[in-house]
């Protein structure tokens, strides 16, 4: 070993400036001294490494032999130092924030403990844990829409045992983020399954044509509360923004016969209101008809009450007269009854003489003729 001077490659003894020996390739040809070889950076970086764990250099004793450094021991600074870094390490594994549109959860030991608000926020990990959840933004569920071309949850029935095609979406939030963390293992699809069975509920209660046109609003606000409500049942934490009923029509295989029927009912319906118009101005004339011979009758049995009244009026006027003067009362009554049994007849008395025979007349005179309205006619323009 002492006569090999040329390290790992190898020499010739003596003089590395003699032509004898081969050059080593750390040589840089001029004399001057090599760079360190491989094995000698690797043992500084060893011995370094020992510095920093806390032990002493692997120092070479003065007489150049292999004597062994300490091996590496802990201190007061590494102890500081491991303990700094576990502190950092649990602080940053117990802070959290919290931004505006979010909400935090905390939980003691696996349990529910509180709700935080935006911003930092420290939970002492391990025993506190923090679930943060965005609460305003709105998540939307697509019901109805037939995206493989296999779906028939659109497919209802109505009241009527009609078929109605219907697209509706679901918009919700998060209103309790404890409620919706520990009450629902699948939020999308339990709101999905209640959206669906509210809908088809209202839909079973309601007839097509006001699907269709004029109750759609009706039955949106009808379904979106349903929903609302069932999920309330289950304290899921979810609110129910709105419910967008986006197409109701028939199927697609009977939506050109339903159009035939629909227009056929509004041709119906157009008749309808016709004959009702007919009937209604039939219906007026025949009650104003009715209503002119009741007042007709009206008048006429007036007419002859008030006729009978005075009758009995007159009756007892003349009784009372004729108990006063029974003889002159008789008279009165007989001649008041000659004036009207013989006012309206043709008649000429003559007064006979007291040997009868009425010789005072001329017996040619036509008195019948002298009353007659021609007679008197004649007599006047002659």
């Amino acid at each position: 070993m002492a006569g090999n001077n040329g390290g790992p490659w190898g020499g010739g003894g003596g003089n590395r400036g003699s032509g004898g020996g081969g050059r080593r390739p750390g040589d840089n040809g001029e004399g001057g001294q090599s760079i360190p070889e491989i094995d000698e950076i690797v043992r500084k970086g060893q011995e370094q490494l020992r510095v920093l764990m806390g032990g002493r250099g692997n120092r070479r004793p003065p007489n150049g032999g292999d004597g062994g450094g300490d091996g590496p021991r802990l201190t007061r600074g590494t102890v500081a130092l491991g303990l700094g870094a576990l502190v950092v390490a649990w602080l940053f594994a117990s802070f959290y924030t919290v931004r505006p549109e979010q909400q935090g959860v905390e939980l003691f030991l696996g349990s529910y403990y509180r709700n935080t608000d935006d911003g930092p926020h420290m939970a002492w990990w391990p025993f506190v844990s923090a679930e943060v959840i965005d609460v305003t933004t709105n998540r939307t569920e697509s019901l109805g829409v037939n995206r493989s071309g296999a779906s028939e949850e659109g497919l209802m029935l109505t009241t009527d045992e009609n078929i109605v095609d219907i697209d509706f979406e679901v918009v919700w939030n998060i209103a309790d983020p404890a409620q919706f963390l520990f009450n629902l293992r699948d939020p999308e699809a339990t709101v999905r399954a209640v959206s669906e069975a509210a809908m088809r509920e209202v839909i079973a209660q309601s007839q097509l044509a006001p699907i269709l046109n004029r109750d759609r609003q009706i039955i949106a606000d009808t379904a979106r509360n349903l929903i609302q409500s069932t999920l309330d049942s289950y304290e899921s934490g979810i609110n129910i923004v709105r419910l967008n009923l986006d197409r109701a029509d028939p199927p697609s295989e009977v939506i050109d016969a339903f159009r035939d029927v629909q227009a056929a009912e509004q041709e119906r319906d157009r008749l309808e209101r016709q004959a009702d118009a007919y009937a209604n101005r039939v219906l007026a004339g025949a009650r104003g008809e009715a209503a002119q011979i009741l007042e007709e009758a009206e008048g006429y049995r007036a007419q002859v009450v008030n006729e009978a009244e005075g009758e009995a009026a007159r009756f007892l006027s003349v009784l009372e007269e004729y108990r006063q003067a029974p003889e002159v009362t008789r008279r009165r009554l007989y001649l008041e009854t000659l004036e009207r049994v013989l006012g309206d007849v043709d008649l000429v008395i003559l007064d006979s003489n007291g040997s009868g025979g009425g010789q005072g007349v001329v017996p040619y005179l036509p008195l019948n003729e002298l009353r007659s309205p021609r007679a008197t006619t004649a007599g006047s323009s002659n």
